[in-house]
């Protein structure tokens, strides 16, 4: 024993002699092992396994989060059942009573980490509870009221991606001149306005002042049935089936709530593509496109255009996120029946399902269409592949 200790601690050449050769040996079980994983697992798998626990991850710590503020910071959800207080009881006692009965039915009197318990055990069969005002499943009221989010968002994007990008195409090779800066001008003050409140100036010009657009009734105007649901859409269906005055209604409702959207998604996407454009024109190979004689389109469009939209698929998806989730001050003032003005009501009164739901909801779809860009970017540019 004396021998072998004697020599570490005379002079310490011990160490410094195993340190490396430990780190070695460390290092070569590591690889062995990533070698032995990628034979089991291919690596593209093995990238594709990671990316979905973090995703899940993410998705496990936005509801986790929802629900301890929901169950904290929120308001007493009894009043929903119960009324305003005073009303029908005979006494404070008596008020008392009925709303501990309540949160005892609704299980609001179990610990915080019981109820955690008993959500996650309902999220894990696709449960995400009853709602509290509606006494509807939340699945089923999410899934009513996704097609009139999805018909809004979907024109919105539209007309916004496209006035988007060829306002900032446009800007970018003009740059300096008047309709460079009046691009610039409506895209800053876009960007600056909330679009609530643009929604709200265009309700007060349109149909307050001029009277030539319908008011925040919703989808279609008070005793017009629907058209027959073929794809959710009331314009395309009402086209399918041949109503057009449906479809002709349909679309004015739509068109101020449209619009509203569409300016607040141009504005990022034109400054992003403006930008961008700039920086493309100003490259090496766009002045050899150029020298070369080729057109000023083909250079702006096949070279310039595609080269600069790397920084615009990352902004639109965000954009596209943030469509679907459903606007909710847009919904409110709109009075449009989506995904967006239901949130706003179960915040409005407690209504802890439906905001979980919406929640996980909104985070599902952010984390879906954010892979999708990650996927996307490695067509786009194929740095990113590595």
């Amino acid at each position: 024993m004396t021998s072998q200790i004697g020599p570490v601690n005379a002079g310490q050449p011990g160490i410094r002699q195993a340190g490396p050769a430990a780190w070695q040996a460390t290092s070569a079980v590591r690889a062995a092992s990533q070698r032995t994983l990628e034979r089991v697992v291919p690596r593209r798998a093995l990238r594709v396994l990671k990316r979905l626990v973090a995703s899940a991850a993410v998705i496990l710590s936005v509801v986790t989060v929802t629900f301890l503020v929901t169950r904290v910071f929120a308001p007493d959800p009894t009043s929903l059942f119960l009324g305003a207080s005073g009303n029908g009881f005979a006494s404070a006692a008596a008020e008392a009573a009925e709303k501990a009965q309540v949160r005892t039915s609704l299980g609001l009197n179990d610990p915080v980490l019981v109820q955690y318990w008993h959500f996650l055990s309902q999220l894990a069969h696709g449960n995400l509870g009853v709602s509290y005002e509606t006494g509807r499943p939340v699945t089923q009221d999410l899934l009513s009221r996704l097609p009139a989010t999805a018909e809004l968002a979907v024109y919105a994007l539209l007309i916004g991606v496209t006035l988007g990008v060829l306002a900032g195409v446009i800007a970018a090779v003009r740059a300096g001149g008047i309709i460079d800066r009046v691009v610039r001008f409506f895209t800053i003050g876009a960007l600056t306005m909330p679009q609530f409140w643009i929604g709200l100036m265009l309700l007060w010009v349109f149909y307050t002042k001029l009277r030539i657009a319908p008011g925040p009734i919703g989808r279609l105007p008070v005793g017009v049935t629907p058209p027959r649901t073929v794809t959710g859409f009331y314009v395309i269906d009402g086209i399918l089936e041949g109503e057009w005055a449906t479809a002709w209604d349909a679309a004015r409702e739509l068109a101020l709530p449209v619009i509203t959207l569409a300016l607040g998604l141009a504005a990022p996407i034109a400054k992003v593509v403006r930008t961008s454009m700039r920086e493309s024109l100003t490259s090496d190979y766009v002045r050899t496109a150029t020298a070369l004689g080729f057109g000023r389109r083909r250079i702006w469009f096949a070279y310039a255009l595609k080269n600069g939209l790397l920084p615009v698929v990352t902004v639109l998806a965000g954009i596209i996120a943030f469509t679907f989730t459903g606007t909710i001050l847009v919904e409110g003032i709109f009075g449009w029946p989506g995904i967006g003005n239901y949130s706003l009501q179960a915040i409005q009164d407690s209504d802890f399902p439906a905001v979980q739901g919406f929640v996980l909801y909104a985070a599902i779809l952010y984390v879906v269409i954010y892979e999708v860009l990650n996927y996307v970017y490695s067509l786009i540019d194929p740095r990113a592949r590595a």
